[in-house]
């Protein structure tokens, strides 16, 4: 499940990286006007609203259509803000009744402000207006139904992919002209209510606004009839309203004449009367000063490195980046990013005016320093470029091999202090605890083993002419080559040190065989094992430890898995050894490298292979990386002086050692 702790704005506008999210959906509002029977007094209109109808719908900023789960929402009180198109300073009024109904969510209330959007509403609401809702919601935790899975909510069922939004709290309701939901359409009444004309009364015991009661009453004393009168003349005054509305309304439509539908639709709003209308006109149709670049604020940190990942061809980008930021990236960059643009849009951020790269120094000057004349900055090159870089610096330290990594104990260092530690092997027996129940005291024994990490690394840089020719694809070229780099260097020291172990495999520490007798087959495999098992430890009792693998050079590659897989092996020469089951049949895991047998090597051989515990249990080496960091790290900053380009530079800190002979037996293979 993907969660979001912060809410995100989806239907106004594209959400924000990292920002609070809110959701907006839309669906059907019904508005019922009402008065107040009783002398001297007038009900505010009322309002009652199918705020959301519980499906799917595509709202803006989300890759795939939404769904508000109910059952999760939260609604803080029954008393929530009702707007205009989500704008805090157009208020409308406030519910006073919010319930979910078959997988529905209602919501009734008063239109109890006193602003030009509220009186816009209720007039146009009068004139039959189809009027819908919005609903704004922050978004606490949603989850993705991915392609061809389903999911039930609301009542309903929905096939993937699909994102439902399993936590929210309720903020406010909007009226809004048109939404996310063309399905919707909204029934408007307003009628004034008198003793004589009663319609959408209270429905008092469930607390909701009903159509189906109309009474006709007559006045029986002189107070009906002044509360009759005074009726009558609200409704004058309600219809003088209106027309002067419409009229105004006509008038703004009439001057924008469909040419500034901005201005029309922000006067209709507000309520600018005519001359107000016409001074905007007359602004907006001034000569306008040359256009300078406004960097687009939807192009954040992770946009642009979505847009880089997916113009490189990085396989599954969305196990790199947020969904969100794709679909902006997609959006935004349709024919891919290049290097030049990647590097104009941090400098526009950071404070750059130019209009294009043909000063590339200042651009890489800006684009590389964000406090600039500026100030803060809101998008950091070098972090995406290392960010990106570093995708494809994996890609190229995974692609090498990787065998030594399943034979070898890692260690967590701190510094590059050569560090010791302690094996409890022979020492960590549990002792008989005496009457009174008081333990004896364990100690680490003698037996100890060191190393320390060091620090490896190389700089590569993008050329100026890369940058010129904006080849997006040096960003990715260079990286793979550090990482295959690193790669290459653990692959080197950690076999160079290993394959040097003449005085750690050999007969004093009775883990070295020789002789015809070791070559690879059930009868050498079964000698090592019995060697193995037969180690010992300070007080020359067995080490309780098993072998577990089994390493091998390329050649043997073929009868190593025969061995570890076949469950016959038979031998078809004339002394054809019965029975032919194969006794180690699936019990060692076989590890194979090419370092083993290569020439560059001391202590390479096409013949010898060994036998080797699991690393957990006692290893025979060990590599300490710092700080656990077990992959390399790469940088990227804009080159020195005397260097046009940008510079990366990759390094990893690591250390390898042997570690117990008890480990491991290696056998000769040969006489």
């Amino acid at each position: 499940m993907a969660k979001s702790k912060t809410p995100t704005r989806s239907a106004a506008s594209p959400p924000e990286q990292n920002a609070p999210k809110a959701i907006e959906i839309t669906a059907s509002a019904q508005i019922d006007i009402e008065a107040a029977a009783g002398e001297g007094a007038t009900a505010l209109p009322r309002f009652r609203m199918v705020a959301y109808t519980g499906g799917a719908m595509r709202v803006a900023g989300w890759r795939h259509a939404v769904i508000l789960d109910l059952a999760g929402l939260n609604i803080p009180s029954q008393m929530r803000p009702i707007r205009f198109s989500h704008d805090p300073t157009s208020g409308v009024g406030h519910t006073d009744a919010i319930r979910i109904e078959q997988g529905q969510l209602i919501a009734s209330g008063l239109v109890s402000r006193d602003t030009p959007t509220a009186r816009e509403i209720v007039t146009s609401s009068k004139n039959g207006f189809p009027w819908q809702a919005s609903v704004g919601a922050s978004v606490e935790e949603f989850e993705f139904i991915r392609e061809g899975q389903k999911v039930h909510v609301n009542g309903q069922e929905f096939a993937g992919p699909v994102n439902v939004v399993r936590k929210a709290t309720l903020g406010e309701i909007s009226f809004v002209d048109l939404g996310a939901d063309g399905k919707t359409s909204v029934n408007v009444a307003a009628i004034a209510a008198t003793q004589e004309n009663i319609m959408d009364g209270e429905n008092k015991d469930n607390g909701t606004t009903t159509n189906d009661t109309a009474t006709q009453a007559k006045p029986e004393t002189q107070a009906d009839a002044s509360n009759a009168n005074a009726n009558a003349n609200a409704v004058e005054d309600i219809r003088a309203q209106a027309l002067a509305e419409t009229t105004r309304i006509s008038a703004v439509r009439r001057l924008c004449a469909g040419q500034h539908d901005e201005i029309e639709a922000k006067a209709i709003r507000e309520g600018w009367d005519s001359t107000r209308t016409e001074l905007e006109i007359l602004r907006a149709n001034r000569p306008k000063a040359p256009a300078i670049h406004v960097h687009d604020q939807n192009v954040s940190t992770q946009v642009l490195e979505a847009a880089c990942m997916l113009t490189a061809g990085l396989d599954e980008p969305e196990k790199h980046c947020q969904e969100q930021a794709l679909d902006l990236a997609a959006k935004r960059f349709r024919g891919g990013i290049g290097l030049q643009e990647l590097l104009l849009e941090a400098a526009w951020a950071n404070g750059y005016t130019g209009r294009n790269f043909r000063d590339s120094r200042n651009v890489l000057k800006f684009a590389f320093n964000p406090n600039i004349e500026a100030g803060l900055s809101t998008i950091d090159v070098g972090g995406i470029l290392s960010n990106v870089a570093n995708k494809f610096l994996l890609e190229g330290f995974f692609s090498v091999e990787r065998t030594w990594r399943n034979i070898t104990a890692v260690r967590n260092v701190s510094d590059f202090k050569t560090v010791t530690s302690y094996r409890l092997v022979g020492k960590d027996q549990y002792e008989i605890v005496a009457p009174g129940g008081e333990l004896k005291h364990g100690n680490l024994g003698e037996e100890q083993y060191t190393n320390k990490a060091d620090t490896y690394g190389l700089l590569l840089a993008i050329d100026r002419r890369d940058i010129i020719n904006d080849d997006l694809g040096a960003i990715t070229t260079v990286p793979r080559k550090l990482g295959r780099g690193s790669g290459l260097k653990i692959n080197d020291v950690f076999w160079t040190i290993f394959l040097a172990n003449t005085d750690f495999f050999k007969v004093a520490n009775k883990n070295f065989l020789s002789g015809a007798d070791t070559v690879l087959s059930i009868d050498g495999l079964t000698k090592a094992e019995v060697a193995f098992m037969d180690q010992v430890d300070g007080d020359g009792k067995p080490i309780g430890v098993m072998p577990a693998i089994l390493l091998v050079p390329s050649a043997l590659s073929a009868i190593g898995t025969q061995i570890f897989k076949s469950m016959e092996l038979r031998d078809t020469t004339a002394s054809t050894k019965y029975p032919v089951s194969n006794p180690h049949q699936g019990k060692f895991r076989v590890e194979v490298s090419r370092y083993l047998s290569n020439a560059q090597y001391t202590g390479n051989s096409t013949k010898a292979w060994y036998l080797l515990a699991d690393a957990a249990d006692l290893p025979v080496i060990e590599v300490a990386f710092l700080n656990g960091q077990e992959s390399p790290t790469i940088e990227t900053a804009e080159a020195d002086f005397n260097v046009l380009g940008i510079q990366m530079r990759g390094y990893h800190d690591f250390g390898v050692n042997l570690q117990d002979p008890r480990g491991g037996v290696k056998a000769k293979g040969e006489v």
